[in-house]
């Protein structure tokens, strides 16, 4: 027999007895394992599934990972290790807890708009009644004050339009987010795209957890632009390099992209497909993140992608028109440049660029800190967003 407890509130503890259902609770080294291999798919991506056929697993171990299967955290599909939807959860569940262990003590979380409006909690203060608004957040006290003011003490006492006052909530707003999250071969350096997929799971988990009426798209973007399903997050990794000329000046059909070189960073087109997804959204607000660590190095052009190394200013210019755009439209643009490698920094000279341009937000940080910038934006997002009334 197991047991849990089972506490209401301002009842005594007491204890609910359930038949077994014969799956022990996990131990100390199951978890240890667990995580393990968290931090190994996460640094390495399939490549670190596909690498476990060929370890030499002594019998303790064996049985640890048999328990892992047992658990429904991972199976095989045909010749291929496979994680399971449950396990894609756990992993979720852990980067988010991870993320929120470091984050400042006393940030209030929430999505709160600036104006006062319906449907949201209960603020301090009364606003007066206007045609429209709902009965149910009427402040019956300032109400009765009001007409008592305006008549006098005596009965019977008849209210008017003027008298009533409401109590001021704060409205809550949908969010609609994009997550571009930069694939570049530079990205494979100082364990920045580990950081960037830790933090692109734990947004999702937040949204789809805390946030359920916001939506979140996650896009890859390199020498071409893709979505990343939610399932494929974990297991995928930065593109590998394939040329190294100190100059390259290359044209690629749009349809055989994925045929060329991969290790470019194309900006543009992660834009113009978050665009795309966006507007399919039905959020109030609408906000694109960018995760990268460099200066825009592919632009497309006409049925060509243009791959140009060093960076161009062709490729910038046609950037910054498609993140104009997307500005016009409403969708504010926050990017989060990683700077570890302080010897090429002119770059960050283009983000400043395109965040003046946009009426954007930009964060210069490390990927150790990029958990602390992304969450903390994502959460104060709806006070921030005030530029868009």
């Amino acid at each position: 027999m197991s047991r849990r407890p089972s506490r209401p509130r301002g009842a005594p503890l007491k204890y609910v007895y359930r038949e077994f259902d014969g799956i022990p609770f996990p131990g100390q080294d199951a978890l240890g394992l667990f995580d393990q291999l968290f931090e190994l798919v996460m640094e390495y991506g399939q490549p670190a599934l596909d690498a476990m056929d060929r370890l030499q697993i002594d019998p303790r171990q064996q049985e640890l990972l048999d328990q892992l299967i047992r658990d429904g955290l991972l199976e095989k599909a045909g010749a291929r290790w496979r994680l399971t939807p449950r396990a894609i959860r756990a992993m979720q569940r852990k980067a988010l807890m991870e993320i929120f262990s470091r984050l400042r003590a006393g940030r209030r979380e929430g999505h709160e708009a600036p104006s006062p409006g319906p449907a949201g909690e209960r603020d301090d203060g009364t606003r007066p009644y206007q045609f429209g608004d709902p009965t149910a957040d009427l402040d019956f006290q300032a109400t009765l004050r009001n007409a008592i003011r305006r008549a006098g003490p005596g009965l019977p006492l008849k209210l008017r339009e003027q008298d009533l006052e409401l109590h001021c909530t704060e409205s809550q707003a949908s969010c609609s987010t994009a997550i571009l999250l930069d694939m570049s071969g530079s990205m494979a350096r100082y364990g920045r795209f580990y950081h960037a997929k830790k933090c692109a799971m734990a947004v999702h988990a937040l949204i789809t957890q805390r946030f359920p009426q916001d939506t979140v798209d996650l896009v890859g973007f390199y020498s071409g632009a893709a979505v990343i399903p939610e399932h494929r997050l974990p297991l995928i990794g930065p593109k590998p390099v394939s040329i190294l000329d100190p100059r390259v000046r290359l044209r690629v059909p749009i349809d055989r992209v994925d045929e060329g070189p991969l290790h470019f960073t194309n900006l543009q087109m992660g834009l113009r497909l978050a665009g795309r997804l966006l507007r399919r959204r039905a959020g109030d607000h609408k906000q694109i993140f960018i995760i990268t660590d460099g200066q825009p190095t592919a632009h497309l052009q006409g049925d060509f992608v243009h791959l140009m190394y060093p960076p161009d200013r062709e490729t910038a210019l046609a950037t910054l028109h498609e993140a104009l755009a997307l500005s016009r439209h409403g969708v504010r643009l926050c990017t989060f440049a990683l700077t570890e490698d302080y010897a090429g920094l002119d770059w960050v000279g283009f983000v400043d660029r395109m965040t003046r341009l946009t009426g954007g937000v930009a964060f210069y940080c490390a990927g150790g800190d990029l958990s602390e910038c992304l969450m903390e934006s994502y959460l104060s997002g709806r006070r921030v967003r005030t530029w868009l009334s």
